[in-house]
Order: C-alpha cells, then structure tokens, then sequence
C-alpha cells in the first residue's frame, strides 16, 4: 500500500501576507477559493515538489508560526542561497554539517524551513 505525503497545513495569521511571501519565495500559486466567510483555501506548492502546503482561514487548529522546521531537500544550497536572497527571503548562512548543508528561513509569522542539500555519499565509496 503507497503512501503518499501531498498537503501540509502551515498556520499563519495573514493568508494575504503568507501567500505573497510563499509566492515571492518561488512557491506556485495552485488554488485560492473563499469556501466561506470562515473558511479560505490556498495552496501553493515548492518548484519541483510532489507536496505542496495549504495555508488560510478556518483549516487549522495549531497556532500561527508553530511549524518549526519543515525540511525540503535541494540541488545546491548555495544556489538555493542566493535565489532566495535575490527574491527578497532573510536566508541563513550555509551550515555545513555531516548530514548535509543546510540553510534555514522563516515565514512572516515565524513557521520554520530548512533547506538540506544532501552529500554526495557516493564520494566515500
């Protein structure tokens, strides 16, 4: 039986400001519907992402900016750096560890992500 992961609710206070900041950061705008004067849906999915994350009103019970370290896997951390930081995204420095180099932003309301460029196990071999 597969299993796939495909949505992630991310609670923010501001569904306007989320969503351009997503957007800015390179997500792809995929829906925006107002269901209800309670309840708006907006889905925005990462280039190249199989999953994507929903942000709005009335979805979720969890405190805006409580994600704390949602982790996507990128080609070069470096590049990924700069492309961020070209859009207008406050990056962290590359941090380069055994397990990967990674760089880390924040969403207006303080939701966590961090950026992993896998090593090249293959170097050891």
């Amino acid at each position: 039986m597969d299993m796939k992961l495909e949505l992630v609710t991310v609670p923010v206070t501001d569904v306007d400001r989320a969503k351009e900041f997503y957007v800015r950061a390179g997500f792809h705008a995929d829906h925006d519907h107002t269901v209800s004067e309670e309840v708006r849906f907006v889905q925005l999915t990462p280039p190249g992402s199989a999953c994507s994350i929903a942000i709005g009103k009335g979805l979720t019970g969890m405190a805006p900016g409580s994600l704390d370290n949602l982790q996507m896997v990128v080609a070069d951390a470096d590049a990924t750096r700069a492309d961020l930081t070209g859009r207008g995204i406050e990056v962290t420095p590359v941090q380069d560890l055994p397990w990967g180099r990674f760089v880390s932003f924040a969403d207006p309301d303080g939701n966590r992500w961090s950026l992993q460029q896998l090593p090249d196990w293959s170097a050891n071999a």
